[in-house]
């Protein structure tokens, strides 16, 4: 931790740990605002200023932090305060916006959740776990939960041991702990290791068995994922997409358009299997809310959908495919419903045919 964070920012770091907030912004003009299971709301502050802001959150920046931030107006770091009730790690993203900076720090649980916590089925975990091989891709909005589903997901590997598991992250969030027989290292964009693909390219040399890849968003890191998982590696990683067929849309889109016939017959080859997720609200806003699902699995009718860039028969693949362990998010969604634990009115907006239900 930087050695002087000001002690009103801890104030509404220790706050929003203390009430359960998942996020705490720092945003000149606004009260500090805090995001509770999914809804915003604000401090019982006065606006922070704008002269006022900078000097906030640049306390929280170490040296290079300040030196990426002048260079790219964002940075990503993680950050580690000293609490009465003990130490808690926060991933925080400062940037420039109209000239100022502001700052959005997410809290980070500091155990990864168990599956039956986060509602996700130990069966698909399982599953995933014990893939020898090639892609898993999580998909979903920002705050749904993938990294934390990865990180239950490569826990389950490195408990049962007999993994040398790579993460690249940015930043590094949840810490996998020391088990028998696995080796995990963790390296963190921009401390450790200057891009994705840099971490893919060297961590491939650590003789890994599983790489965990924090985020496709360009080319390169792309294409080291592809070629990892075609050398007989498990790689997973996550893309912002609302569904599983647009990350499979949103793949080959990364590539130039002369390139993206053949990442496409190398993703149907290499790809495993797509999850996609969201967060919904429960009836007591509360509570935690309920992590709804879509899985697809790459059987040869959608590897075939990939290679040929038919992309509108995915969706009837899945739908089709509960045998070989798929379903669709209306499919998840009205399981929630049936099982009392989102109102109708919350089913109704996340599925694709109301009638569904």
């Amino acid at each position: 931790m930087p050695d002087a964070v000001s002690p009103k920012l801890l104030a509404w770091l220790e706050f929003a740990v203390h009430s359960g907030a998942s996020d705490l912004h720092v945003v000149a003009g606004h009260p500090p605002v805090i995001r509770f299971n999914g809804d915003l709301s604000e401090l019982p502050e006065p606006a922070i200023t704008a002269d006022e802001v900078e000097g906030l959150l640049l306390s929280a920046c170490p040296p290079p932090v300040r030196d990426r931030l002048s260079e790219t107006k964002s940075a990503d770091f993680s950050l580690a305060c000293r609490f009465a009730a003990g130490s808690v790690r926060f991933r925080a993203n400062v940037f420039v916006a109209a000239g100022r900076v502001g700052g959005c720090f997410r809290v980070i649980p500091d155990v990864i959740p168990d599956l039956a916590w986060a509602g996700f089925p130990d069966a698909l975990a399982a599953r995933l776990a014990a893939l020898s091989d090639g892609l898993v891709i999580l998909t979903g909005a920002t705050g749904s939960g993938k990294t934390t589903t990865l990180a239950m997901v490569v826990q389950r590997m490195n408990a049962a041991g007999g993994f040398r598991i790579i993460t690249v992250e940015e930043p590094v969030e949840y810490l996998f702990p020391r088990a028998p027989n696995s080796v995990v290292t963790q390296r963190e964009v921009g401390a450790d290791v200057l891009t994705f693909a840099d971490g893919l390219r060297s961590g491939l040399r650590q003789d890994p068995d599983v790489i965990l890849v924090g985020e496709v968003r360009d080319r390169e890191t792309a294409q080291m994922a592809l070629s990892a998982a075609e050398t007989g590696h498990l790689v997973f990683s996550t893309l912002h997409t609302r569904d599983a067929k647009g990350a499979v849309s949103r793949f080959p889109d990364l590539f130039p358009p002369d390139a993206q016939s053949a990442v496409r017959a190398q993703l149907a080859m290499g790809l495993r299997a797509i999850v996609s997720q969201r967060l919904l609200p429960g009836f007591d806003k509360a509570q935690k809310r309920h992590l709804a699902l879509e899985v697809m699995w790459n059987t040869h009718p959608i590897a075939a959908a990939i290679r040929t860039n038919k992309l509108e028969s995915i969706d009837n693949y899945i739908q089709t495919g509960r045998d070989d362990g798929m379903y669709t998010f209306d499919e998840s969604v009205k399981q929630l419903l049936r099982a009392g634990k989102i109102t109708r009115a919350v089913a109704e907006q996340n599925v694709r045919d109301v009638g569904y239900l």
